[in-house]
């Protein structure tokens, strides 16, 4: 018979939670979030976006069909959006100690404790997110009896995307297709499997990289997590690939800084949107989208420049889910297209950047 080791999960506000580890048994930092996806927890896991986070999942299971290989290589996984684990822990109702899946090579728990990741189960996820939608997304700690208390993290005062970004210059796809510059935030794996699988070469490049020499058809920026403010170079380097009017596209991260460097202003949302299940609209149509998203920032559509203007909006709470220029060819998504998890309605969005190189 098992017996599994308590553990509490306390937040700043002096808040408690008490559950048990199926994952890495040490203690852990970082800012509570949530996520309303009822799949998704091997991609969510290694979403750069959740770097420095503990993940909340508000469907009541985890782990019931494992965890699939790595795949590929750790530059690009075939099943995983990154080469390891970004949050800083992940937190479900219930635990399967037993899965099935034709794909699965290993449980959650032990991926977990192979990557040092705590993970707790019977902990009332349905009262610890209505106290997060209430009182905003906020920082927390999970103590074991017996070990020191960790020292509290706040991901958002550092920067993360430098953190997160690759350190040189990669290659996909084609060496004779169309070349796309695309700037690592933080990047998933699945925005480069569907861009090379358009049949355009990728050259990826580190998040503060100066590409304004390169010979490039156009420019993709990728989603990433934490605050934007950190990458002033990035923006910086977007500002004049704008002077090219060359095409630029961007998820995620890549909405934000593509906003900043049109002159518009960011600011942090109450307490985010992480699920699989976000409806937008595209901005003059009646054409409505189911999207996956995972972001804590958006942008402020007030003070968006006279010649740039609003592509999708949230249909929950009218907040921005994209932008573009009303006479060049530059546009984004806050949600992600990609999905990995979640539904592929928005797939498209891809389709139409690859249309204007």
């Amino acid at each position: 018979m098992r017996q599994p080791t308590p553990a509490v999960l306390v937040l700043e506000d002096g808040t408690r939670f008490e559950g048990y580890s199926f994952g890495h048994e040490a203690p852990a930092a970082g800012e509570v979030v949530f996520n309303t996806a009822m799949t998704g927890y091997p991609e969510s896991l290694t979403d750069p976006s959740y770097e420095g986070q503990i993940l909340v999942t508000t469907f009541p299971l985890l782990g019931n069909y494992g965890v699939p290989p790595q795949g590929g290589s750790p530059d690009l996984s075939e099943y995983l959006e990154s080469s390891r684990i970004h949050c800083r822990a992940i937190i479900a109702q219930d635990y399967a100690w037993e899965h099935s899946h034709w794909l699965a090579d290993r449980t959650l728990g032990d991926w977990l404790r192979e990557e040092k990741v705590a993970g707790l189960y019977g902990i009332d996820t349905r009262a610890l997110t209505k106290h997060l939608r209430e009182s905003g997304s906020m920082l927390g700690k999970i103590i074991f009896e017996g070990q020191p208390e960790p020292e509290s993290y706040d991901p958002n005062v550092h920067n993360l995307i430098a953190e997160t970004s690759c350190t040189e210059v990669r290659e996909y796809g084609p060496e004779d297709g169309k070349r796309v510059v695309l700037v690592d935030c933080g990047i998933k794996h699945n925005i480069i499997r569907c861009l090379s699988s358009r049949g355009v070469r990728v050259i990826r490049v580190p998040w503060d990289y100066d590409f304004t020499g390169m010979e490039y058809d156009g420019l993709f920026i990728s989603n990433g997590p934490g605050n934007p403010d950190f990458a002033d170079k990035t923006v910086e380097h977007i500002r004049r690939a704008m002077d090219t009017g060359k095409p630029i596209c961007g998820i995620c991260m890549g909405n934000q800084l593509l906003a900043k460097a049109a002159g518009a202003k960011i600011y942090k949302l109450k307490y985010g949107h992480r699920s699989h299940n976000q409806p937008v609209r595209r901005v003059g149509t009646n054409q409505c989208y189911i999207t996956s998203q995972n972001h804590g920032f958006a942008v402020d559509d007030s003070t968006l420049p006279a010649d740039w203007e609003p592509l999708f909006i949230n249909m929950n709470d009218g907040t921005n889910e994209g932008i573009r220029h009303k006479s060049r060819p530059y546009f984004s998504a806050q949600f992600h297209p990609e999905a990995s998890s979640g539904p592929r309605d928005t797939e498209f969005f891809f389709d139409e950047f690859i249309r204007l190189l």
